[in-house]
């Protein structure tokens, strides 16, 4: 999943909120320096990958861009699902619903700044700037991330039809969210208890 989903799966919990959005900047025993709220955050994050990669939805999905992406596919799917959250109703009643949860990411990650990786520390103000978590409901912020992959792929030369792909087969895609979400949050309503509980 991509990052509006593993801040929604974060259940409105400000330590956790960090974790899972930084994971993918903190390596092996890296985790360790942080706090335990926001290293059971890290864990979610990766325990939610884990379900994601291994889902049959998500294995359907990523068939539609692995002729031309290979290995890479599972990356598109991840902003295509992302895509498909932002416009949930049953995730976010309205628009204005998921920019003020946007607005309150964002503003728990500012609170955490100092603390989190270099990496992530030069991402965020993109990240708030473009409104990312909002915006990913909207079909430009996705074409402009598929382009984004593309350019930073160590083995992607740019074919620039990422997009294409997923506008040629948007309701299919739609389809393999709508099987896979619930499952999903389930999952990590379970697994964040169970955290917790640690």
């Amino acid at each position: 999943m991509n990052y509006l989903a593993h801040a929604w799966l974060s259940f409105h919990q400000p330590e956790i909120t960090v974790g899972n959005m930084i994971s993918d900047f903190v390596k092996g025993k890296k985790q360790f320096d942080f706090s335990p709220g926001i290293q059971k955050g890290i864990r979610l994050h990766r325990a939610i990958d884990e379900f994601t990669d291994t889902h049959p939805a998500t294995k359907q999905l990523k068939e539609f861009f692995r002729a031309d992406y290979r290995l890479y596919a599972g990356a598109f799917a991840d902003v295509a699902y992302d895509h498909f959250l932002g416009n949930d109703k049953n995730e976010f009643a309205s628009a204005s619903a998921l920019r003020a949860f946007s607005a309150s990411v964002y503003a728990i990650i500012e609170h955490h700044i100092s603390e989190l990786p270099t990496g992530f520390q030069k991402l965020f103000p993109y990240m708030k700037a473009q409104d990312w978590l909002f915006n990913y409901r909207e079909q430009w912020l996705i074409d402009r991330s598929f382009l984004g992959l593309e350019r930073r792929a160590t083995y992607l030369q740019e074919s620039g039809i990422a997009f294409k792909i997923f506008s040629e087969n948007l309701e299919a895609m739609r389809s393999c969210y709508i099987s896979f979400f619930p499952e999903l949050k389930l999952f990590a309503t379970h697994k964040l208890q169970e955290l917790l509980k640690d």
